[in-house]
């Protein structure tokens, strides 16, 4: 699958997992990580299933999905940074993707709404 955005996604979806297994394994932190982890890797899921989709409204609909889950994750990245479990470098790293992730996808929502028009 060559897409930009599912690309930017995937390797998104990786530092979450290798987060996640940070937060388990070295802060003991289980129950915020998981959400993290459902949240940050539903996005390039949501992408893929977009790519498959039958019409355009389907496509929008998961690249809506796929644009909430980006925002959840955005959520509780801050939450786990205000809570001491990410330190201000890694947190800023991570959230500039998912910045950049959400930018995206609202783009990409924007400009499929308009061709339906």
């Amino acid at each position: 699958m060559n897409s930009k955005v599912y690309d930017k996604a995937y390797l998104f979806a990786i530092r979450i997992v290798n987060a996640y297994r940070h937060l388990c394994n070295d802060k003991k932190e289980f129950v915020l990580s998981k959400q993290l982890l459902r949240s940050g890797t539903a996005i390039g899921a949501n992408i893929a299933e977009a790519n498959g989709a039958m019409s355009s409204a389907e496509f929008r609909a998961k690249i809506s999905i796929a644009y909430k889950e980006c925002l959840e994750a955005k959520y509780w990245l801050s939450l786990l940074k205000d809570t001491g479990y990410f330190n201000e470098k890694a947190f800023d790293s991570i959230y500039q993707d998912a910045e950049e992730l959400s930018k995206m996808l609202w783009q990409i929502l924007k400009t499929s709404r308009e061709k339906d028009r």
